[in-house]
């Protein structure tokens, strides 16, 4: 027969008992809704808690990065709206001013340039747009104004161009260069001492009349040919690398004579290309906006996996919202201007106010839509790129629930089963204090009492 000691009773009980009361206390600790407050609890669930705790703070982040681009974007839209609806507007006073029946002295022409003047301060504003302190047509330098206009008091030289309609640019590229960066889309516009105007293609170096340009090319192509052959130039300048960067600058300013380099910038001319007739730079005195922003494109990305440049991009730049023209295009040498749409508006406007309106028909016409159909272009990149950013939104928030579904199932306490478990160890604890009280061993106090 085995002998128990008292001692050995007592402490059993008490180990017995601490056990109930720190399972009491752990049931009482998932009062708080959580069943997890250490890995012991459960060390499988709880790495799983942490890892969905993880993609809980990822999603939380791109959600911050998506809701920051849908009001970039937002914003954006708002600002090239505006621009649209004032190119609208300029396009028709252009077609407006293209009558020649104003009155030159005092007539409609003062108030037709003052409303484009008005127009063109105003699409200045609307690209100087902020949200916050950050400007959005700035690149990345977003902390610096990025379009400023020169003053109307100090007009700079300009040279003049000559943009080609779908049927010109046809006749006068040819297929093998029409996918290249070396397609044509604009001519630059001289003036000959004969008193007439010329146009020179400066990637070939051919020299066309103005009125082979304009009208005579439909006869080529009405009798049967329908590209440019050398037959139709009146003569050819070698114009070289660089020759719109070493006599323009990227906004369309003429520069000024280099050092060492005669012959070119303000001063340029050509004696030989027309047999008898000296040719020079058709030129206008015109007002200038500059742009200081980069070209560089802002995106709000995912914090892990793979991300797309072409969607995750939320800003527009300069060169975005106002185009190249034949001064900054790929085959000019110089860097993108960022304001070439706008500066060929003004150009528009100084011919207004000249009462120039036959250019006005032939070119002023022209680049008012084409500044209207690049504005129009980054206004639906944008607004497709904003719905794929809302479109993310939605499936991120329905992403986001299904992680707090998981975190809940994971780690919540079931307040049920809780609530029965601790009305379960109450009553344990209750009778094994009353069975304790009862079978233990009397001590020598009771006896003394």
């Amino acid at each position: 027969m085995v002998r128990i000691s008292s001692n050995y009773m007592v402490q059993r009980y008490q180990k017995d008992l601490n056990e109930l009361d720190y399972t009491k206390t752990k049931l009482m600790e998932q009062g708080d809704g959580s069943k997890l407050h250490r890995p012991s609890d459960n060390s499988v669930d709880y790495s799983r808690y942490l890892r969905y705790n993880i993609n809980e703070g990822e999603n939380d982040r791109y959600q911050s990065s998506v809701q920051a681009g849908v009001s970039w974007m937002t914003s954006t839209q708002t600002a090239l709206s505006g621009m649209e609806d004032i190119q609208k507007t300029f396009k028709a006073k252009t077609i407006q001013g293209a009558n020649d029946d104003k009155d030159e002295k005092g007539g409609d022409w003062p108030a037709i340039a003052r409303e484009m003047k008005a127009g063109i301060e105003q699409i200045v504003s609307l690209a100087n747009t902020q949200l916050g302190d950050r400007y959005l047509f700035s690149g990345q330098a977003d902390l610096k104004q990025p379009f400023s206009m020169s003053d109307e008091g100090k007009p700079r030289t300009r040279g003049l161009t000559k943009t080609l309609d779908d049927r010109q640019a046809a006749f006068f590229n040819n297929a093998s260069n029409n996918q290249s960066a070396n397609f044509l889309h604009q001519m630059l516009s001289l003036e000959g001492s004969d008193g007439n105007t010329y146009y020179l293609n400066t990637l070939t170096g051919d020299v066309y009349t103005k009125e082979f340009v304009q009208e005579g090319y439909k006869d080529v192509i009405a009798s049967g040919r329908s590209t440019v052959s050398a037959a139709d130039r009146v003569g050819n300048i070698t114009t070289g690398t660089n020759f719109i960067k070493n006599n323009f600058k990227n906004t369309g300013e003429i520069v000024n004579d280099p050092v060492g380099a005669p012959g070119m910038g303000a001063n340029w001319s050509n004696t030989t290309a027309v047999p008898g007739v000296t040719l020079k730079f058709s030129t206008v005195k015109q007002q200038i906006v500059s742009y200081s922003g980069d070209m560089r494109y802002i995106s709000m990305v995912k914090q892990n996996g793979s991300t797309e440049p072409s969607a995750d991009t939320v800003n527009k730049t300069g060169q975005d919202i106002f185009g190249r023209d034949l001064f900054d295009d790929a085959n000019s040498g110089n860097e993108p201007s960022g304001t070439a749409m706008v500066n060929n508006m003004l150009t528009v406007y100084a011919k207004t106010k000249s009462c120039d309106a036959h250019w006005l028909s032939s070119d002023g016409v022209t680049l008012a839509d084409v500044a209207n159909q690049v504005t129009l272009q980054a206004h639906t990149e944008t607004g497709a790129r904003s719905r794929l950013y809302t479109d993310m939104k939605d499936i991120l928030t329905d992403h986001k629930e299904n992680i707090t579904r998981d975190i809940t199932d994971v780690s919540s306490t079931d307040v049920a089963e809780l609530a029965t478990k601790m009305m379960q160890q109450q009553t344990i604890m209750s009778m094994s204090l009353s069975m304790g009280a009862r079978i233990l061993p009397l001590s020598l106090v009771d006896y003394l009492r």
